[in-house]
């Protein structure tokens, strides 16, 4: 019997918010406010298309404001997003997977509403105010007072310090519900948790005869060591907001700074690590786990070369940590051991430790053929084709020689980042959300099984379509984080905006769908207190 049938015995039908435990309460709000924000980053991700391929298209948005909505976009997407759907899904599927109650729903509420008030904080700051120096944030640049507003940069990063917190707060519950001991129940062995969830126990037993069990399951490895890496993330952002900060303060209180000395390639060396560690750290290492959790419940069979995937994301929770070089192998002050080593040689390993959760997920769901073409498949498939694309091409651009061509292009930011972040990582979680959804709705039935391929289709041509066409633009030359007034690429925009049509019909598409199968006032329901035990949807023995 699946999981499906388990919780839901076998009874589909209308959502009824009161038969919901806190711990699907919780999940559904991480769910909603997610895709409340993805829905920003749709139509601003329009405006910008429209505003690519002529200033007037886009309902009269100025260069500043179009510069502001570039700061933010990305922003709004990883924090107010991808970290609510992922934090939400993560904090509801360890203990799930662990047959125990979450450490804390109090601080997984925290976590929630940091993270929902940080992302409007830093996003109306930017929208009021044109905060605009990128998310690089490249040192002088978000300090530079003589182009941006400081009481606009000030309330900018303490947003985005605001989520930083909420980050710590769901990293600790995630480590504090694997260790832990429920009240009433018979000790748990904290210590060896945490190894086997670290990768520590499958490492000793490659030198040691006697080979220890792995007290967690390889989806739950994932999320720990992806929340290693969550933590470094947020302590380095962090640090570097409260940096930007002193500045701001001090400029708002008539005390001037600029003169104070700031090492500009140390700083990008200490960002790039920091951020990168989302990308390139967390993000793999969450999808990877992700990948193997679904393949299996899926297929019901278990996950194929086991022991590898574990290796492997024990090797990729390295890599993460060496990789960063890659975004400055084109500054010319940067060392060139740096660019080689870690720019060049350990990211071209990501190829391999992407590569093989690549493989043994499709061995995985080979293995139980024939399949199905269930929402939850087509949408794992499309994220397995949305990293085969976007890996390789990142690949290309950590390569001295052609970093000179792709580097600043419309190459970064189409077939890699977008392609990356819209069919791989997204697909991902929309595939998670389609299997977990009658799960956490208790039997909820999908109002249009139409609508949800439209989804599917719409998303995946959209989103190739889209870091296609903008990759053949940076080919040409165009560069990002520029306005072109001549008309130069608009072939290549407009079809670029064509495609991102796409993804915006899909999204509501989805969203109808979603809200039409819980109904207006479920929605409502799913932010009341709940009256049951959140113990209630644990599988049992």
């Amino acid at each position: 019997m699946s999981l499906i049938q388990t919780f839901t015995n076998g009874e589909q039908g209308l959502f009824k918010p009161n038969s919901l435990t806190p711990m699907q309460k919780l999940t559904l709000r991480f769910v909603v406010i997610g895709l409340i924000y993805y829905s920003i980053v749709v139509v601003e991700g329009m405006l910008m298309r429209l505003f690519e391929v002529n200033q007037g298209l886009a309902l009269g948005v100025s260069q500043e404001q179009f510069f502001a909505i570039m700061t933010a976009h990305p922003l709004v997407g990883i924090f107010g997003s991808t970290y609510s759907i992922v934090f939400g899904a993560f904090l509801f599927l360890v203990p799930f997977l662990m047959k125990k109650p979450l450490w804390s729903i109090k601080l997984g509420n925290w976590t929630l509403w940091l993270i929902a008030i940080g992302t409007f904080i830093f996003w109306f700051a930017g929208f009021v105010s044109h905060y605009s120096p990128l998310y690089t944030l490249y040192w002088p640049l978000p300090a530079d007072f003589s182009q941006f507003s400081v009481l606009g940069g000030t309330f900018f990063i303490i947003g985005i310090a605001v989520v930083m917190v909420g980050t710590a707060f769901f990293v600790i519950n995630i480590f504090k519900t694997i260790a832990y001991t429920p009240n009433g129940w018979e000790k748990q062995p904290s210590g060896a948790l945490i190894k086997s969830a670290l990768g520590l126990t499958g490492l000793t037993n490659l030198f040691s005869k006697n080979k220890k069990e792995h007290l967690v399951s390889v989806p739950v490895a994932a999320i720990a060591r992806g929340s290693v890496d969550t933590a470094l993330s947020a302590a380095v952002i962090l640090f570097t907001g409260f940096l930007i900060l002193i500045y701001m303060v001090a400029e708002l209180f008539g005390i001037s700074l600029k003169h104070s000395s700031i090492d500009a390639l140390l700083y990008k060396n200490w960002f790039w690590w920091g951020f990168d560690l989302i990308a390139d750290g967390l993000v793999l290492i969450f999808v990877a786990g992700t990948w193997y959790l679904l393949a299996t419940l899926i297929s019901g069979k278990k996950l194929f070369m086991e022991n590898i995937a574990r290796a492997a994301l024990l090797v990729a929770l390295v890599v993460s940590w060496t990789v960063w070089s890659h975004h400055l192998m084109s500054d010319q002050a940067q060392p060139g051991i740096l660019k080689i080593v870690s720019g060049e040689m350990v990211t071209a390993f990501e190829l391999i430790t992407q590569g093989l959760a690549f493989f043994i997920t499709l061995v995985t769901l080979w293995s139980a053929r024939p399949l199905k073409m269930t929402n939850p498949l087509k949408f794992l498939l499309g994220g397995l084709l949305g990293f085969a694309l976007a890996v390789p091409a990142g690949i290309m651009q950590a390569d001295l020689g052609l970093n000179r061509i792709l580097h600043n292009t419309q190459w970064i930011v189409g077939p890699h980042a977008h392609v990356a972040i819209l069919i791989g990582l997204t697909m991902t979680l929309y595939s998670a959300i389609y299997f977990l959804f009658p799960i956490l709705t208790n039997g909820a039935k999908l109002y249009s099984e139409k609508l949800a391929s439209f989804h599917f289709w719409a998303h995946l041509l959209g989103g190739i379509g889209m870091g296609a066409f903008m990759g053949m633009a940076g080919l040409r030359g165009m560069l990002r984080r520029t306005i072109y007034f001549n008309g130069e690429f608009n072939v290549y925009m407009i079809l670029a905006a064509l495609s991102g049509s796409l993804l915006l019909l899909a999204f509501l598409a989805f969203f109808y769908n979603i809200v039409m199968s819980v109904g207006l006032k479920g929605v409502i329901g799913i932010f009341l207190p709940s009256k049951l035990k959140t113990t209630d949807l644990l599988p049992s023995e």
